[in-house]
């Protein structure tokens, strides 16, 4: 449990913003948000964010003497995999499976497509190595050292440094992969990832695709980490402070830098987001949630019933990967997603201005996006929003220059609709876009969303919560006083979090049981003994087992808690029945995998209610007109941190805050509550 009088800095580094959340030595919590690229003013925007909370000269070095931990969460290695900048890789496989990663499963998503598009592999040169187990981990060939090395010679001269190893059966039976590493590591490759330690799982393409992700980007991400240290540790001398860098990893959990992996790194920033949702709902009293998190390039969305939802098989930009990942679904719908028409529909996405030059309103020259539909029907107000914008980055939003680039849109469709009808028709499309996200975590799965609260956060997400609720039959939604930047704020509560897996595949028996237990244990002790290399203090541990189950002769699992066999194939049937719409009785299961999960906490927040200071009413700061519902609204607007516990907001309105403008659209009604958060209603069923 971190507890120090020196600061801590919680990060999320996104496509488009870098938000920051400090918290002094005094205990007072200070946000921050900022570009993630600005070239003419920093070249780090973590680093710089650091700076300006706390008042450090551009040209000062940041005094890390003074700083307790740093928890980030950032994009660098999914843009490295989504732009294919990853590091130049060598597949050292079994013979005779030269081609087994391109040929794949032959799975084909559009069953319908006449031009079957490969995804482009990773790895740039294959060395087939001469060795093989049986099934049984019985040796049939010995592994040829002498033509793995020449072989793997050639690929490091021609300037690889980076090397996967998949070899058949090593999940179970590692001898031959750890003596291809011995040879890797004696060369001089400076990166090697063997499959049985990055996933030591059956099915032998998923585990390779997975080692080949993992030694692509896990270079990249070790420069950033470098780089980042350096920089912030820059003058100071060696061994003379001791701040702790921590990353969030794709599961959720926070590990040191050092460990942090490429193929735990691609949903590190969205993960914040799940975990700051799910622990500020919990506070509240919010059990049941859908994660609504909207930024300014896409928008993630996530459901919470009481257990962390996780994908163990993934396909993120073309390349599949068998890692523990919060289960998110992503759609191109964020507030920089450019606006098209095409001479006879409207389009949103799935390009985005990002962060340079942006949207239109940022006066950089950007095209029209989601944030200027928002702008140009008055959602969005210049004059309470903060003036780092135009090329200077001390400008505040355009409005002109969207009515402009609307009135020549609205010239170039002639249909003889105003600008803001234009403007809300693709504001429309957009929050469609989101709610069809929503659905396919929710309802495609069996879930009723019309129960569930909305749990709304991100920089554009406040905009756009009443819009996406009214889609989807929601009637509640919660917005945090850090919902603009909970994803920053869930890295700082984050627990850090250890998974080993084991595959099986052995039937679901009374005398398995206690091979079950033995297996458990094993997978606990290196998880503990993983823990103990990272944290001194891990004495609040909590340990989940997990038993993947299926029935015999069927491909996919489905996860359970380790209990009896009665508790467990209940449980099983239970989920099936769900998810499948029936069950088959009588049908052997079969343990596919058991894995632990270690929980260390590093930060819990003081659990603090606010009274009311008087008696007074809510006081708008201004009144402004906005397009809702076809309609120009009279609108109060309102600033969150003047508003007191029970206060009650009547819509339209907008409340504004330092990172993020919420929206109540006609229909709905705000109210504050003792923690400050925001809660909205649907009052009136249209």
């Amino acid at each position: 449990m971190v507890s120090s009088l020196r600061w801590q800095f919680w990060i999320d580094r996104g496509g488009t913003f870098t938000d920051v959340i400090a918290q002094t030595p005094t205990g007072k919590i200070i946000v921050h948000k900022l570009l993630s690229e600005n070239p003419e003013h920093y070249d780090d925007a973590p680093l710089q964010g650091i700076k300006d909370i706390m008042g450090i000269d551009q040209k000062r070095p940041i005094p890390a003497q003074e700083i307790e931990i740093i928890k980030m969460g950032t994009t660098v290695a999914t843009n490295a995999l989504l732009e294919r900048k990853g590091d130049r890789v060598v597949l050292a496989i079994t013979k005779g499976f030269k081609d087994a990663l391109r040929i794949g499963y032959q799975n084909r998503p559009d069953i319908f497509a006449l031009e079957i598009i490969l995804p482009e592999m990773l790895y740039e040169q294959v060395v087939e190595v001469t060795e093989r187990y049986d099934a049984q981990g019985n040796e049939l060939i010995q592994v040829n050292k002498s033509q793995t090395r020449q072989d793997l010679q050639a690929a490091y001269d021609s300037g690889i440094r980076s090397c996967a190893i998949v070899l058949m059966h090593s999940y179970c039976y590692p001898q031959h992969e750890l003596q291809v590493g011995e040879i890797a590591r004696e060369i001089g490759f400076t990166q090697i990832s063997i499959s049985h330690q990055v996933s030591p799982l059956i099915k032998f393409i998923s585990r390779g695709d997975t080692t080949v992700v993992d030694a692509y980007l896990s270079p990249i991400l070790r420069r950033y980490v470098q780089q980042f240290a350096e920089n912030l540790f820059e003058r100071q001398q060696s061994g003379a402070t001791s701040t702790k860098l921590m990353f969030m990893q794709s599961n959720g959990g926070l590990v040191d830098a050092d460990l942090f992996k490429g193929k735990d790194s691609i949903l590190s920033g969205p993960a914040g987001g799940i975990v700051g949702a799910v622990k500020t709902s919990a506070m509240a009293g919010f059990e049941r949630i859908i994660g609504f998190d909207m930024g300014g390039t896409s928008t993630d969305v996530s459901h919470y019933a009481g257990e962390y939802e996780r994908s163990l098989e993934t396909e993120v930009a073309g390349v599949r990967l068998r890692s523990p990942m919060m289960s998110i679904h992503t759609v191109a719908a964020g507030g920089g997603s450019i606006l098209h028409f095409d001479g006879s529909r409207y389009r949103v996405g799935p390009d985005s201005a990002g962060a340079n030059p942006g949207a239109a309103a940022y006066g950089r020259g950007g095209d029209l996006t989601v944030t200027d539909c928002n702008v140009m029907l008055g959602k969005l107000q210049p004059e309470f929003f903060p003036k780092v914008f135009g090329v200077n980055a001390d400008a505040p939003l355009d409005r002109t220059i969207v009515e402009q680039k609307f009135q020549t849109l609205a010239n170039q469709i002639q249909d003889g609709r105003t600008r803001e009808q234009i403007a809300s028709g693709f504001l429309a499309i957009a929050v469609d876009n989101m709610a069809n996200a929503i659905k396919k975590i929710s309802l495609q799965k069996g879930y009723d969303v019309s129960t569930y609260t909305l749990c709304c956060f991100g920089g554009a997400g406040g905009q756009h919560a009443c819009l996406i609720a009214d889609v989807l039959g929601i009637k509640q939604i919660f917005i945090h006083p850090y919902a603009g930047v909970l994803s920053a704020y869930g890295i700082g509560l984050a627990d850090q979090r250890i998974i080993k897996e084991k595959s099986l595949e052995v039937l679901l028996q009374p005398e398995r049981l206690i091979s079950l237990g033995s297996a458990f244990e094993e997978l606990a002790t290196m998880a503990q003994a993983e823990l103990a290399q990272q944290q001194e203090d891990h004495r609040d541990t909590t340990i989940l087992k997990k038993v993947h189950l299926k029935y015999i002769g069927t491909d996919s699992s489905l996860i359970v808690d380790f209990a009896s066999l009665e508790a467990m194939r209940s449980q099983f049937e239970q989920e099936y029945q769900q998810r499948y719409g029936f069950i088959v009785t009588d049908q052997d299961l079969v343990v596919e995998t058991i894995s632990v999960e270690l929980i260390c906490p590093t930060y819990t927040p003081k659990s603090v209610t606010i009274t009311r200071e008087n008696s007074n009413s809510p006081l708008a700061v201004s009144t402004v007109k906005i397009y809702a519902a076809n309609a120009w609204h009279d609108t109060s607007v309102y600033q969150r941190e003047t508003l007191q516990p029970g206060d009650v907001v009547d819509s339209p309105a907008i409340i504004t805050e330092p990172t993020g403008t919420n929206i109540i659209e006609p229909g709905w009604q705000g109210r504050i509550s003792d923690r400050l958060d925001l809660i909205l209603e649907k009052i009136q069923v249209s």
